[in-house]
């Protein structure tokens, strides 16, 4: 995160060293480098870092609750939604106040996080949440692009740039507008993550320690549209970020829980965001590409790349185990069974057992009946080794 800051702030035109940034930000430097990193770089830098510890804590917190590695914000309809309602005033040129823009994106996401739940039957399967959500998102993108038919030459450039995610042009009253909703969200994160962990177990054992699973699942989406639509409303649905951070979470920490791999993805979140930017501004300088190109591009194969590493070294050490077991157990060494020096048939055998019973011995007949003692009733053995 450090590394991905000074990157963030120094590089550029005009380029200010890394020991005169402390300077140039504390100090108030009057100069050209210093107005633009405390008025430019600065608000987008911290942008960047909400806005990524938003996406990665809203991922993190889908994935847990649905029990599912891709239920993502993007797979969701949630950042669809949200990017549908911060785009149709737009277009349709509605003047509105810049406070209601945040909660026309919590109205969007809300609207299609709720129809993905209301159409899964409230998340009961989480293959079901994940497709109904994919095709959810797919009505809401496709409302988006009759919105940008509509639109005029302007307002398609401000919308395509918008849908990609763009931190670009992004001031500390984009910053201040988003304090009120992390001041809600957080603390419901606090008191939600726990919860996470009781629903990994699945909806009967959430309800047999007290959980209710519909219910729980029902709040974990509405923190999660608390978390994920303001970010949308100011730059856009950054894409993946939902994805790749928790499962950076968990890969480096596997054997941990919820509680703890949630302020590990908010940070992770906030690395991806901060480190895509600094290739979104400089890579074609002097034009900014958006971020959530960025993200999109590298976060989906480092996530999946993730996900095979997880599951294989799972899979290793099980398979590992499961085989020496097999091995040990084939090839054990095996003991004379109780009984069989004195020529008492195994129950394993059936056929031996029955021609000694019909006292026809071996194969023609040269084995006599086997001798038993009196009173000691034929042998328990069931054929296997003893084992000590």
């Amino acid at each position: 995160m450090a590394l991905s800051s000074v990157c963030a702030l120094g590089p550029g035109t005009p380029g200010v060293p890394p020991h005169r940034l402390v300077v140039a930000v504390l100090d108030g430097d009057s100069t050209l480098a210093g107005i633009v990193v405390t008025e430019l770089r600065v608000p987008r830098l911290v942008l960047a870092l909400v806005a990524g510890a938003c996406l990665g804590a809203a991922g993190l917190v889908l994935q847990e609750a649905l029990r599912n590695p891709l239920a993502v914000p993007e797979m969701l309809g949630v950042s669809s939604g949200a990017a549908l309602g911060v785009a149709a005033p737009l277009v349709l040129s509605l003047s509105l106040p810049a406070a209601v823009v945040p909660l026309l994106a919590i109205g969007g996401a809300a609207l299609g996080g709720g129809l993905t739940l209301l159409v899964a039957g409230l998340g009961r399967s989480p293959s079901a949440v994940l497709l109904t959500g994919a095709a959810v998102a797919a009505a809401l993108q496709a409302a988006l692009l009759v919105l940008m038919v509509m639109a005029d030459q302007l307002d398609l450039q401000l919308i395509y740039r918008y849908l990609l995610g763009s931190l670009s042009a992004r001031t500390w009253d984009d910053v201040r507008g988003l304090w009120p909703w992390l001041l809600v969200a957080a603390p419901a994160l606090v008191l939600c993550a726990p919860v996470l962990s009781v629903l990994r177990l699945g909806d009967e054992d959430a309800e047999a320690l007290g959980v209710r699973a519909q219910r729980a699942r029902l709040v974990a989406l509405a923190i999660a549209v608390v978390l994920i639509a303001p970010v949308t409303a100011v730059c856009g649905p950054v894409a993946w970020v939902g994805f790749l951070a928790p499962h950076l979470a968990r890969w480096f920490d596997p054997a941990a829980g919820a509680v703890r791999w949630l302020p590990w993805s908010a940070a992770w979140g906030a690395v991806v965001v901060t480190a895509a930017d600094v290739p979104a501004r400089l890579a074609l300088a002097p034009v900014e590409t958006p971020a959530g190109a960025w993200t999109a591009l590298l976060g989906v194969p480092a996530g999946v790349a993730l996900m095979r590493s997880g599951g294989r070294g799972r899979g290793g050490r099980g398979g590992t185990v499961a085989s020496a077991a097999v091995r040990t157990t084939l090839h054990r060494p095996r003991r004379p069974v109780s009984g069989a020096a004195d020529g008492v048939p195994r129950a394993g055998a059936p056929d031996d057992a029955h021609r000694y019973e019909s006292g026809r011995g071996g194969p023609g007949g040269a084995c006599p009946p086997p001798s038993r003692t009196p009173g000691t009733g034929p042998s328990r053995t069931s054929g296997t080794e003893d084992v000590r």
